[in-house]
């Protein structure tokens, strides 16, 4: 089944976090959208819910999930799409987004995002699900590139996953930068290599991030600042992408607002240069 692609919105935005609740629904803040986490809101009535619709009478919302569990080969719960359908129906969301991983089998929700193999035979089972939820959904899915800290050893690569996967099911991808940049260096491989061969043209939304230094590779923990490295991967691409929505995520160590929307500033103002300059 076809669904109508989503509306193409060139904008900044910021993550909808507890923090901020009030901040941005009782203050028209500096932002074009915002994201909030699916299954936060996924309930009957509520504060959370009646939160999240103050928020979208002032913004667009995107939703964005962490426990889809695309990747399952259990296939997508039933009852999660469903509610997150009547969630849909009524924020009218700009599109709704999850990752491209598994979370649990046999009914255990590990609360990570687990990585595939980047195989033909996950690859059937992936379009599979995908082609179920969005089917449920009634609109495509954007899914998001994980961080990964283990490397198969058989298989076609991310890119060349992602960019199938986005062929057979009409999918568009949520281009995480930071997730590039610690994958890549974790694996030893060039981001701007790793970059190249993602099929830009599904892209419809960025993530910029943070991660933190383990004690042998990188780990994407979205609680500090956007690094430089990141900023420069973002800078070396953001001419080749079409009308995309670029947002700032924190997800722990939450600072004050006003930080969160200085570096949005700061991804303004580095879209804004790299175009002028091309």
């Amino acid at each position: 089944m076809s669904h109508p692609s989503p509306i193409p919105l060139s904008g900044f935005g910021l993550g909808l976090r507890v923090p901020h609740y009030a901040e941005f629904i009782e203050t028209q803040q500096p932002v074009d959208f915002v994201e909030a986490i699916s299954e936060n809101f996924m309930v009957e009535g509520g504060r959370p819910l009646d939160v999240l619709t103050r928020v979208r009478e002032r913004y667009p919302v995107a939703l964005h999930g962490v426990s889809m569990n695309i990747g399952s080969a259990d296939g997508v719960d039933a009852g999660y799409l469903r509610r997150l359908r009547g969630l849909a129906d009524r924020i009218e969301p700009i599109w709704v987004s999850d990752h491209l991983s598994w979370t649990g089998i046999d009914g255990f929700n590990s609360h990570d995002l687990l990585p595939l193999p980047y195989t033909r035979q996950a690859l059937d089972i992936v379009a599979s699900n995908v082609h179920a939820a969005q089917d449920v959904l009634g609109r495509p899915l954007l899914l998001e590139n994980p961080s990964t800290y283990l490397h198969f050893a058989d298989g076609m690569g991310e890119a060349a996953f992602i960019g199938e996967l986005c062929a057979r099911t009409g999918c568009y991808l949520l281009l995480d930068v930071n997730n590039v940049y610690v994958s890549a260096t974790n694996h030893g491989l060039d981001p701007d290599d790793w970059l190249r061969w993602l099929p830009l043209d599904r892209v419809r939304q960025i993530h910029l991030a943070g991660h933190s230094q383990g004690r042998d590779m990188l780990v994407d923990t979205h609680d500090a600042p956007v690094p430089d490295p990141v900023w420069a991967l973002y800078a070396r691409f953001v001419e080749r992408l079409g009308d995309v929505a670029v947002m700032i995520e924190r997800d722990d160590h939450i600072p004050p607002l006003r930080e969160l929307l200085d570096e949005l500033a700061r991804a303004r103002a580095i879209t804004t240069d790299v175009r002028r300059a091309a």
